[in-house]
Order: C-alpha cells, then sequence, then structure tokens
C-alpha cells in the first residue's frame, strides 16, 4: 500500500477507473450477446435494435479507452455480418 499522500489519491482514483471499466465491459458483453441471440431465433426486427445498442455501446468503449479500436472495428463487423445474414 501506498505511504505518500498523492499515492494514495492516485490509488482511490485508478480504484473507481477500474470499477467503472468493469461496468461498462460487462454492459458491452451483454449488448453483443443479445445481437447474437436475436440473430439465432432470427428475429430481423429485434437484432437491428439489439444492433444500434451495441454499436453505440461499442463506440463508448473506444472513446473512454476500454477497448482498443481494431477490437470494436471487429466486432462491428461481425455482428453486423450476422444481423445481415438474416433473410427478412
Amino acid at each position: 500500500m501506498a505511504n505518500i499522500k498523492s499515492n494514495l489519491k492516485r490509488s482511490m482514483t485508478n480504484e473507481k477507473t477500474r470499477m467503472a471499466h468493469l461496468s461498462q465491459r460487462s454492459e458491452l458483453k451483454t449488448a453483443i450477446k443479445n445481437v447474437l441471440n436475436a440473430v439465432d431465433k432470427k428475429d430481423k426486427e429485434a437484432a437491428v435494435k439489439a444492433f444500434d445498442l451495441a454499436n453505440q455501446k461499442l463506440d463508448k468503449a473506444v472513446v473512454d479507452h476500454v477497448k482498443h479500436k481494431n477490437y470494436v472495428a471487429r466486432q462491428k463487423s461481425r455482428l453486423a455480418k450476422a444481423v445481415n445474414s438474416i433473410e427478412a
């Protein structure tokens, strides 16, 4: 444990950031799973709604430095391909 006051403060802010990122990563995984579940059920309308929400969360993850931009690009491409594979 840190002994210097500024290091103690830094430790607290790091922990707050870690918890916020943990929550955001969890929401992101859930959003991605919702898209894939809708695709499995062949529900085009639900898949498109879930895809839009997942895209928003993915973009926010890049801005907040939670996920790398290449990871986000790969996931968006993968999900779009899955949604487009559903025949209306």
